[in-house]
């Protein structure tokens, strides 16, 4: 069971997410863009990664292990990315995950291309309300992944019970459970 897809030489994108900011947004680049020292790249080219980043959880473990810089969150690799227990779905719940980031990602974009707006003004208007079909394909994703995770839909709006559970699946993980999300 391959639960992470890395990214291969023919890749024609990755995923490209901010390296600080109020919150932490994930976005498809073209392979052919050199992003800047205040991006963090990441090396894979399907939607179900980009699922999980997205997602309540990983969400919810960035903002609690990363750093800040003056009163901004910072994302760092080393404490973020590096130990996120990720989910070990089963070939259907990828496929979920996948088919809901993809979904999401293609109506953020409408909305974006629509409005002449970018990611941070979108998700400032979300903030306050706007976009009801984007923030129902945000809780379906977190649904998904949390079903990944064999946890209640209930959760995905509890940052501290996310982190807490994430945090005791990281220590499963480094006590030797059979955990393998790269295949």
């Amino acid at each position: 069971n391959q639960a992470v897809k890395t990214m291969t030489s023919a890749s024609s994108r990755y995923i490209a997410g901010n390296a600080q900011g109020k919150r932490f947004l994930f976005a498809w680049c073209d392979a052919v863009v050199c992003p800047s020292n205040l991006t963090n790249v990441f090396a894979f080219d399907d939607d179900y990664p980009m699922g999980v980043l997205m997602s309540s959880a990983h969400i919810a473990w960035a903002m609690s292990e990363g750093s800040t810089l003056e009163d901004r969150p910072r994302y760092t690799p080393t404490s973020c990315f590096e130990p996120f227990p990720w989910p070990d779905p089963t070939a259907k719940q990828r496929d979920a995950i996948g088919a809901i980031s993809a979904r999401l990602i293609e109506r953020r974009q409408e909305i974006c291309v629509d409005r002449g707006i970018g990611l941070t003004d979108l998700y400032n208007q979300v903030d306050e309300g706007a976009w009801a079909d984007l923030r129902g394909l945000h809780r379906d994703l977190d649904r998904a992944v949390l079903r990944a995770y064999g946890w209640p839909a209930a959760i995905a709006d509890d940052p501290l019970e996310l982190k807490r559970r994430l945090a005791e699946r990281h220590a499963e993980i480094v006590a030797g459970a059979d955990y393998s999300p790269f295949g």
